[in-house]
This record gives C-alpha cells, sequence and structure tokens, in this order.
C-alpha cells in the first residue's frame, strides 16, 4: 500500500513550501473537503501533516469520526513538515514563496534611501534627514544585530508562515531573536 500526504495547513502555508505530490486539505475546510478526497486516495495509506503536527492530529481524529476506519489507514506525521525539513528531506517551495528577509530588507531600505537622497537634493534639504535617518539605521543594525525593518518585515502577512524566515531572522540578529 502506498501513502499519500495530506497537509493540513491553510493554502498560503502550504504554497510556501510542501511535500511534491502532497494534498491540501485545510483544517478549516476538512470536514467539507476531507470527504471527496478520502475517497479518491481510498486504496493508500493517508499520512496527515502540518507545521508541527498538532493541525495533523485534529485531522486524524475528525478523519476517523467521518466514518472512512474501514477503508484507510492512518497516520501523522510526528513533528510536521518542520521535522520533514529537519530531516533533510526534499520540499517544494511555491513560486509565491517570499524572498529572502535580508533581500527585502534591502530592497526598502535602499528604494527608501534612493527617494529620500532625490528628494532632498530636488525639493527639500529636509528630506536627506530621513535618508540620513535610514543610514543611520543600517549602521545600527550593523552594529548591534538588531534591524527594526527585519523586524517588521519578519510580522508581516506574506512571511508569517515562513519556516525560512523566522531562521533568516534569527541569523541576521545574531540569535538574540531566536527562541
Amino acid at each position: 500500500m502506498t501513502e499519500v500526504i495530506v497537509d493540513v495547513r491553510e493554502r498560503d502555508e502550504y504554497e510556501v513550501e510542501h511535500v511534491e505530490g502532497s494534498i491540501n486539505v485545510p483544517l478549516s475546510a476538512f470536514q467539507t473537503a476531507a470527504p471527496g478526497v478520502l475517497n479518491l486516495v481510498k486504496d493508500r495509506q493517508i499520512v496527515f501533516m502540518c507545521r508541527s503536527g498538532a493541525r495533523a492530529t485534529q485531522a486524524f481524529e475528525q478523519a476517523r469520526g467521518l466514518g472512512f476506519d474501514d477503508a484507510h489507514v492512518y497516520s501523522v506525521y510526528d513533528g510536521g513538515i518542520m521535522a520533514w525539513i529537519a530531516a533533510g528531506l526534499p520540499v517544494q517551495k511555491g513560486a509565491k514563496a517570499p524572498l529572502p528577509l535580508m533581500r527585502q530588507m534591502q530592497i526598502i531600505v535602499g528604494t527608501l534611501l534612493v527617494v529620500f537622497t532625490t528628494l532632498g537634493a530636488t525639493v527639500s534639504p529636509w528630506f536627506s534627514a530621513t535618508a540620513a535617518f535610514f543610514g543611520g539605521g543600517l549602521l545600527y543594525a550593523g552594529i548591534t544585530g538588531n534591524c527594526a525593518v527585519a523586524s517588521v518585515l519578519a510580522k508581516a502577512p506574506w512571511n508569517r508562515h515562513d519556516p525560512s524566515v523566522k531562521k533568516d531572522y534569527c541569523k541576521m540578529s545574531g540569535g538574540s531573536a531566536c527562541s
């Protein structure tokens, strides 16, 4: 019996990275979507996966409650996709996956420096003070390892579910942001 991975994370999490060939059935829609999916894969062992295992365990219980016990063999991938990645197993990165945190920060701060330097040269020299502020912020981040822009970006909606962003932020902060 071959296995199929049913990833119960939300769609945006799944699009960031997932196991190739897995099927996305978000836990939030599991009760309605699961019966159709489970009927399609009834000759295979079903392995539920989420980020760390909690939602997969809930999906496991819900699947058993849907009355498919006789037709399916269920299991939960312990540790979720985080454990899968930690084991060095391959994942498929989505085309919508965000840029690395350092590049996001460089693009934003670089753009702001160009804009405010240009405004300082063409509109009012007071705009140069804002450019100096961002330059000082980069200097402070380089010296201390704490970057306010990276901190805000790590919490942005497009980064929130990407495990690599937390790792990037941890590296950028010299370990002070790691938990």
